[in-house]
């Protein structure tokens, strides 16, 4: 049962930065329709910074939580503003190719500089420790994790769909013509969208620092299983991603348990299961 509990645990963390992730992704395809292959050089780019900050400026684990996710929010604004504007109005397939190549040049500029070996990050001295349920020990670092992506997931959910912002990008990405006749600026809206999921991205990245090792490489595998979250939960669909990526996380781990040998291609097996019989996913509309 120990066994058991822990590998769940371990799920749910994965699970908490799959939802992170996925749901930058949900944002910026649902607003922008841009496939965004760079959210792994994000969620990198959010780790390395952490470890930057704290071993350049001595700036601590909390107050990288703050500003680590705003940093790489206005790095994917700017990023945003001076190349994938060019190419909204194309086939989707030259947004994916950019931010392909815009993940290259990120992943390939941190590996030219620190190389590929992974820096430590130690967990806050204020979240050490474990606490004892009985059945198990839950590191507190692993619960902090799980309690703030769920914070950070719900936030964004409830920016997007609850708030006169959220409600004017949705109307921004629907009928922009409109929205612009309005007086409202589309452009810059379309920058606020993808400020905020790569800021999510970076916000995972902080998270993950003290967890994995700090390394260029750390979003390259990561985003694949990502994006097969997202395509069972449904391109575009935020409440998919957030509840889609916590079930699989669980239920990798519980593959872990059952079947470990087969926990690194049960997402992917899920995957291929809902596109047959749901090809625009669980929560996706159908079109």
């Amino acid at each position: 049962m120990q066994a058991l509990f822990g590998q769940l645990l371990v799920g749910l963390i994965n699970g908490s930065f799959y939802a992170m992730l996925s749901l930058g992704l949900a944002i910026i395809f649902g607003l922008l329709g841009i496939t965004n292959i760079a959210q792994g050089a994000f969620y990198m780019l959010g780790g390395f910074t952490t470890w930057m900050l704290f071993r350049w400026a001595g700036i601590g684990y909390f107050w990288a939580l703050l500003l680590v996710p705003v940093i790489v929010g206005l790095v994917g604004a700017a990023i945003e503003k001076t190349l994938l504007r060019r190419v909204y109005n194309l086939d989707h397939m030259y947004g994916l190719l950019l931010t392909f190549g815009i993940m290259m040049f990120i992943q390939g500029m941190f590996v030219y500089f620190f190389a590929t070996a992974g820096r430590p990050y130690a967990v806050p001295p204020e979240l050490g420790g474990a606490y004892n349920l009985g059945f198990m020990f839950l590191p507190k670092y692993r619960g902090w994790v799980v309690l703030a992506s769920v914070v950070f997931c719900f936030a964004t959910w409830f920016a997007i769909e609850k708030t006169s912002l959220g409600r004017t990008l949705r109307a921004a990405t629907e009928n922009p013509t409109l929205t612009r006749a309005f007086g409202v600026n589309v452009p810059g809206l379309m920058t606020v969208g993808f400020g905020i999921g790569v800021a999510l991205a970076g916000a995972a990245g902080v998270l993950a620092a003290p967890i994995y090792p700090v390394s260029p490489l750390m979003g390259a595998d990561l985003i694949i299983v990502v994006f097969a979250v997202v395509v069972v939960g449904g391109m575009g669909s935020i409440l998919g991603s957030i509840v889609t990526s916590m079930m699989l996380g669980l239920l990798e781990g519980l593959t872990k348990v059952v079947y470990p040998q087969g926990s690194n291609m049960v997402i992917f097996v899920i995957m291929f299961v809902v596109l047959l019989i749901r090809p625009a996913g669980l929560f996706g509309r159908e079109r």
